[in-house]
This record gives C-alpha cells, structure tokens and sequence, in this order.
C-alpha cells in the first residue's frame, strides 16, 4: 500500500481509503460489511470514510460497532465525518446546515455512532450560504482545540469558498482547513485540474476524491451484460441512472475507454482508478464495494499505474476531450 501525505498536514492516508456511502447499513449486511473492512485493513487501508447523513446514520452506527469489535490499534485507523444534510429525512431548520449549533451537535452524534473518543477528520459535508464564514471556522477550531476533531475539511466547496475559510483563519489565528472532499473522475475533471490549482498551490490543500468510477459508469459492467445485478448502485438510484445513462455521448466515450482498458489487458475500473492515482494532488482515493471480491479487484488498481503512460494518457485525453484548458497570463 502506498501513503500519502493529507496535502500539507502531516497526516499520512492510505492512496485508496474505504467509504460507506450508499452500502454500510444500506445495500449490504453487518457481516458483508466487517468482511470488506477486514479486507481493506489487511491490504492496508488506513482510512475509512463515513457521513451522518448515510443511510441516516445507520452507517456510523454499524462502522463504530466494527471498529470497536475488530479492536485495532487506534492509531493504526483513520476515520472521518462529516457534518451539513442532518441525520433525519426531513431535517428541521437547525437540524442541517453548518450553524455552530448543528457542527457541534453533529459531532457529539458522529463520536457516539462512531464509537470514538475523537475524528481524525470532519468535513463539511457542503457550503452553507446561510451561515457566516467566521461562525464555521470558528466551530470548527473549537472541536479541534478540545480534542473531538484532529483535522477539518470541506466536501464540494468553490475554491472562492475554500480561499475564504482560509482568509478567516488567518486573520483570526484559527486552524483552517486541511482538505477538500470532491468528486473526482475521468468524467469530472475541472475542479481539481483548474479551479483547485491555486488552493494546491498557496494552501497545500489534501484530496479524499469520491466517486472515483462514477457511480460504476466507469467499469466494464454496462458492456459485459453484469449490470443486471440488482444491488448495482445505479439500479438503486432511478436519479443518477438516468444522469449518467442517459447521455448518449458520455456512454459512447466510455466505450472507447473500454476497449483501450480491454487493450491493456486489465478492467475499465482498474484503469479508472489508476488514473486517479497519477494526480499528485490526490491524497486518497475513495473506494465503494458491496462485495469482497469487488474490493480485491479494485485494490489491484497498483498494478495498472504504470500501464498508464504517456502515450496512453494522451489517448484517454483524445477519446474523452475534457481536460481542461488553464489560462496563463
């Protein structure tokens, strides 16, 4: 396994951690569940990402009761968080958002679900235009200072809006944020290849990347006839099948990037991830699986960087015509 650095705190995170969103105390079972986090431990996986908001904070409850059953060394794990949507279906007025009231309240819930004395990361989860830039940071500071967060970040933030969490530390003495939670794809480029350039730059802001195969669009499974699997993460959201499936264009690239994987004799998916692995801006790649075997598949992903050579990256750049462009002044 390889480690990386969480941008420039001195965090060291596994390049790919294990996320929970749409399975733990969802899709799949308690003990399918233990299963896949014993299999990315023992690989090597040091960090693990959860949210309040999965499955409403079923998944907290059923990762915490993992880690206290597996009993590892605590400083062996990371485990994040992350704090904005509410844990309820339908939240009340203080009950989501980024209010010192629901930051703080959501963490106390997080440390209880989680079973934790502490989270080694809480996110905000996204921007919240309705509460002051000072009034986030502040609350988040104050976690740290008392011990129940070690790093905050930010979860699909404007590099504007990163900048200025950052300004408010800085004018306040206050501990800012270390990284950003983005999606990040061979379909979903922009932010972290151009607009996030200068937070790299001037804040030397971590990456714990989602969606890395957006959603399984970015496997073989829509070409092999295996997407008839009922548990598919795209059977299961009517809303992102028909975003991601129904652009005629998009599934006519991935094709082509489907025969170039098949060409160099590994899968879509693994070609996938190695690609995000390739940017050095990436701290972690997150992964998602419901099944063992899918994870053992994925953690090849090693294997499959050094296929990626110029050459082959100057053709994944032809066949989907989206990286993009930065202006030099």
């Amino acid at each position: 396994m390889e480690y990386r650095r969480l941008g420039k705190s001195g965090l060291q995170v596994s390049a790919v951690s294990l996320g929970s969103w749409l399975t733990f105390g969802n899709q799949i079972s308690d003990d399918v569940a233990e299963q896949l986090m014993i299999k990315a431990y023992e690989a090597g996986i040091n960090f693990f990402d959860n949210a309040e908001v999965y499955a409403h904070g079923k998944s907290e409850e059923v990762m915490g009761k993992l880690l206290k059953k597996l009993n590892w060394d605590r400083d062996t794990w990371v485990v994040s968080s992350k704090v904005f949507w509410g844990r309820k279906p339908n939240p009340g007025p203080n009950q989501r958002g980024l209010m010192r009231k629901h930051i703080v309240e959501g963490c106390h819930d997080a440390l209880r679900r989680l079973q934790v004395e502490y989270l080694d990361i809480y996110f905000a989860h996204r921007p919240d235009i309705n509460t002051p830039m000072e009034e986030i940071v502040w609350t988040f500071h104050n976690l740290v200072v008392q011990g129940k967060i070690l790093y905050w970040g930010t979860s699909e933030w404007t590099a504007q809006q990163y900048t200025e969490a950052h300004l408010v530390a800085a004018k306040n003495n206050l501990i800012g944020p270390v990284a950003e939670q983005n999606q990040y794809n061979l379909l979903h480029r922009n932010f972290m290849e151009k607009e996030y350039i200068p937070l790299f730059e001037n804040y030397g802001m971590g990456t714990t990347i989602w969606s890395p195969l957006s959603s399984g669009l970015l496997t073989d499974k829509y070409f092999d006839g295996s997407a008839k699997d009922e548990q598919s993460r795209l059977s299961t959201l009517e809303w992102l099948k028909e975003r991601l499936l129904g652009d005629t264009d998009k599934l006519g690239k991935v094709r082509q990037l489907h025969l170039l994987a098949k060409d160099l004799g590994i899968p879509l998916a693994q070609m996938s991830l190695a690609w995000c692995l390739k940017n050095k801006n990436v701290s972690t790649v997150i992964l998602g699986a419901s099944k063992v075997a899918q994870l053992e598949e994925n953690l090849r992903c090693f294997e499959a960087v050094p296929l990626l050579t110029d050459e082959v990256m100057t053709k994944i750049d032809d066949i989907l015509q989206n990286k993009p462009q930065l202006v030099v002044y």
